[in-house]
């Protein structure tokens, strides 16, 4: 069996987390015992929930262990096969985690799936055709439900989720605007994904002058906001929401470090009869058939154009993710193991 090298959550973050509380390690790969299988990553996904699982506090999932592989999805080749249902040079995708190889008990419900890759790159089943891509779809379709001629806004737009978001409402006749970091996000966004608009947060110092962008790229008010940021972004776009706007909570990245992000104009949720609704994508396991079904036909037939930054090798990861919190990666934030 293979050597393998991990990458272990070795301390909690305080504030900030670090390179430091992560830690390199190798070890033997265990033999394969009857209905288990091998797969060798060839990509390993980094995603800021990975943020929040870091910390000891109680949350929507339990903390990443100390002194265990860091949790994180990962696609690859099976390398070897000891259940029926796979065969050597399958590709797969699961929760393998930061490492090399990973000893997988394929007969559990959801461990591991085959994906064909005729059509849909391989790295592509853990962005825009995998847990991103279901995560946009659910709070879109199942919270926002935006009817044609609608607006709805969504921020962090060139990222994993947010690019599929602005993607599906397109699909069904909406009026869809960004919110991203600097004007290669920008342009992207609307040449490359084709959003109607997309605003640049960092020309604004405060949520006041951010929501008069907001206005002036939603004329007609907003009426779902897919939120992945929190903080000024929020505030903004509550401002320009219509009577009855729907607003899809996946993501709090503003606060990922423990800074405070106090809601400015909570009264715009009653005065508006705003939707607010929180949801975590894992919980509604019901709808991800359908969702990877038109999420894989827009990337096949090129309607969904997902970007994706790569950093190289193992060792790479720990300092990719926290660029990744900090808005560094464009798109997608992988690691490439082989």
């Amino acid at each position: 069996m293979p050597q393998n090298h991990q990458v272990l959550l070795d301390n909690r973050p305080e504030g900030e987390a670090t390179a430091a509380n992560f830690r390199l390690v190798s070890a033997d790969t265990p033999a394969l015992q009857d209905g288990q299988v091998l797969v060798r990553h060839h990509y390993l996904s980094l995603d800021p929930y990975m943020r929040g699982r870091m910390n000891a506090g109680k949350s929507y999932a339990a903390p990443q262990p100390l002194g265990e592989v860091m949790i994180g999805g990962t696609v690859g080749e099976v390398a070897e096969s000891r259940h029926p249902k796979f065969t050597a040079g399958d590709k797969v995708v699961g929760m393998g985690g930061w490492q090399e190889y990973s000893v997988v008990d394929a007969g559990q419900p959801g461990a591991l799936r085959k994906v064909d890759t005729t059509h849909v790159p391989l790295s592509h089943y853990l962005g825009a055709v995998g847990m991103p891509g279901v995560t946009a779809w659910y709070g879109l379709v199942k919270i926002i439900d935006p009817q044609p001629g609608q607006t709805v806004v969504v921020s962090a737009a060139s990222g994993a989720v947010g690019s599929a978001v602005g993607t599906l409402a397109k699909t069904r006749g909406a009026r869809a605007v960004g919110i991203a970091g600097g004007p290669d996000k920008c342009r992207y966004v609307t040449e490359e994904l084709g959003f109607d608009a997309c605003i640049d947060y960092r020309e604004h110092k405060d949520a006041l002058s951010l929501s008069k962008a907001v206005k002036q790229a939603c004329p007609d008010g907003v009426d779902g906001y897919f939120e992945n940021v929190g903080g000024m972004c929020l505030d903004a776009v509550m401002l320009r929401t219509n009577a009855f706007a729907r607003i899809a909570v996946c993501g709090m990245i503003a606060g990922y470090n423990g800074e405070p992000i106090p809601l400015q104009y909570p009264q715009l949720i009653l005065s508006n009869r705003l939707r607010v609704e929180g949801f975590i994508v894992s919980e509604h396991m019901e709808v991800w058939p359908q969702a990877l079904q038109e999420l894989g036909q827009l990337v096949g037939t090129g309607k969904l154009r997902p970007r994706e930054t790569l950093a190289q090798g193992l060792a790479s990861a720990p300092e990719a993710f926290l660029g990744l919190l900090k808005g560094r990666n464009f798109g997608k934030q992988l690691v490439k193991l082989v």
